[in-house]
């Protein structure tokens, strides 16, 4: 994107209502303005980042093997009534009534309403176990909405909700919940800690609150400093194998980590003196197992293997997803503004022109600007007549992962500048060509572009010249050879090639155009052949070999 075809209105001043850092650069990078009180408009760079973490939140969800669907925000008073909630909720629960006189409310939650589709429609222990989920837009009517998105009236959130024929099935899925928020949480580059929590107006025997730990934090917390050593990384986790997952929350919630309602301090004291740590937290998501208290009350039963009738036990499962770029916010930044992590970054990489009208210049960023396109990464371009200093300020502020500097005196000794925004470090990069000490230095700095979607970008040597590279073998591989900087697709004589046949890669066909400039799988090479870039289909296969011509 160019920033001169974008709309980003960022503020130099603080708007006097921003108490917390969230709030504070939110606002000033253009992610959100005030709506009503406790009410925001996301702007469309706020709502790259709010969809990008909605992705990762339903990708990890569909991988442990719940079920997307979609409910009204709206729903029907006489559901809440059946459960008892609809009194005992309080002010926070937003009520209204249609122009027939019929009672309705802004849903705060939606246990009642998924019991409700769940008893129309199951009635055997057959079709059981089922883990029910969707994203939606709910309404609480806080007293004193304050901290941005942070506890505002209307958020986002993911909530889930389970449905076993017993405890232990039950408990297999709350198990399974927590291991799949935990690897959520680890792909947007948070340290969300499990603790026991209070179950509050939902209710429940077992609950775990996950909080993100920051100054700002609305619950005082306490914990063993040895829980933020564990992490799952790079494990393979099997969620239809239950020993491993009871084996990953046994790990996690061993250490002592509880929440002020749940907090004992005679617990704590078992901790050792130098890790006992108390802090403060925001709480991004939670999880509860509750048995049976609704299934009761509203009549959701399954005919057991007795041929008995039997209430399901159920649990209900929340994240929240706008919440989360706020805590992202407070756990990731400096005093120039946002660090976002890659994960949920709204542009991989900014790009500043420092002279533009200088031919070279201009050249230089339209050339890695396409070529970050073609391979499959979105780029932010600073194409505005602006000064530097103006430049560098605003991509500090909407915090992108990397910023490349293209100038006239770099240019003409043929380098870029390659600045992380997370550690301030610079590095020289060869601007036509990557060649040379810098090239391993771009390469290892481009792999780290992996990210949602583009985790399967691999970054490989071209140890030979594009345009010795045997087309046929691969095409065997499914791959199509492009330029990196032109995009033109290149043969083994460096002729473009009649299209590719269809070829089958891990079971999946898929037909290519060696001509199509947004096939999944490609190698791209960048200037003289200093190194290739191959893409495979994203999150799904394994990145395809080199082939050798």
């Amino acid at each position: 994107m160019r920033l001169t075809r974008y709309f980003l209105p960022v503020l130099k001043e603080t708007p006097a209502e921003a108490q917390i850092v969230s709030h504070r650069y939110m606002l000033r990078a253009g992610l959100i303005k005030q709506a009503a009180v406790g009410i925001y408009s996301w702007l469309p760079l706020g709502l790259k980042v709010l969809r990008n973490i909605e992705r990762i939140v339903d990708e990890e969800q569909q991988k442990a093997g719940h079920i997307p669907l979609l409910m009204p925000t709206l729903q029907s008073a006489d559901l809440w009534r059946e459960s008892g909630r609809y009194e005992a909720y309080g002010e926070e629960m937003l009520r209204i009534k249609d122009r027939h006189g019929r009672d309705l409310l802004y849903g705060p939650t939606n246990e009642e309403m998924i019991t409700d589709i769940f008893r129309s429609y199951v009635s055997s222990y057959r079709d059981l176990p089922k883990t029910l989920y969707h994203i939606q837009w709910k309404f609480r009517d806080e007293m004193r909405p304050r901290f941005g998105v942070m506890r505002g009236r209307e958020f986002l959130m993911k909530d889930g909700y389970n449905f076993d024929v017993d405890r232990e099935s039950a408990l297999e899925a709350y198990d399974r919940h927590m291991v799949s928020y935990l690897r959520t949480y680890e792909r947007m580059g948070l340290k969300a800690i499990p603790m026991r929590a209070d179950s509050g107006p939902i209710g429940g025997e077992n609950t775990h609150e996950f909080l993100v730990l920051a100054e700002t934090g609305e619950s005082e917390v306490f914990y063993d400093s040895a829980i933020l050593d564990l992490q799952l990384a790079d494990r393979v986790v099997n969620y239809e194998d239950p020993n491993q997952l009871k084996e990953i929350v046994s790990e996690w919630t061993a250490p002592y980590a509880r929440t002020d309602e749940t907090h004992d301090p005679a617990l704590f004291n078992e901790v050792p003196e130098e890790r006992r740590r108390s802090s403060r937290g925001i709480e991004v998501g939670q999880i509860f197992y509750f048995g049976t208290q609704y299934s009761d009350k509203m009549g959701a039963m399954v005919t057991d293997d007795s041929g008995n009738r039997v209430p399901v036990h159920m649990g209900s499962h929340g994240i929240g997803v706008s919440r989360l770029l706020g805590a992202i916010i407070e756990a990731s930044h400096d005093d120039k503004g946002i660090i976002w992590p890659e994960g949920v970054t709204p542009f991989h990489c900014g790009i500043v022109n420092l002279k533009l009208g200088d031919d070279e210049a201009d050249a230089a960023c339209e050339a890695l600007y396409s070529s970050l396109t073609a391979l499959g990464l979105e780029p932010l371009y600073d194409d505005r007549n602006e000064r530097a200093g103006g430049k560098f300020a605003t991509m500090d502020l909407i915090g992108l992962p990397w910023r490349i500097t293209v100038g006239p005196r770099g240019l003409k000794n043929g380098v870029v500048e390659l600045t992380s925004r997370r550690t301030g470090g610079k590095r020289r990069a060869a601007a036509g060509t990557g060649g040379g000490k810098d090239r391993g230095d771009l390469r290892g700095r481009l792999r780290r572009f992996r990210a949602g979607n583009h985790r399967n970008v691999q970054l490989l040597p071209a140890r030979r010249s594009p345009l010795r590279v045997n087309v046929a073998a691969c095409a065997r591989h499914g791959q199509v050879i492009v330029h990196g900087l032109t995009g033109r697709v290149l043969s083994h004589a460096g002729q473009e090639p009649a299209p590719l046949a269809c070829f089958r890669q891990k079971g999946r066909e898929a037909k290519a155009d060696a001509g199509a400039r947004d096939h999944p799988c490609r190698w791209a090479y960048r200037g003289r052949g200093a190194f290739a870039i191959s893409r495979v289909f994203p999150a799904v296969h394994p990145a395809p070999q080199r082939c050798r011509g």
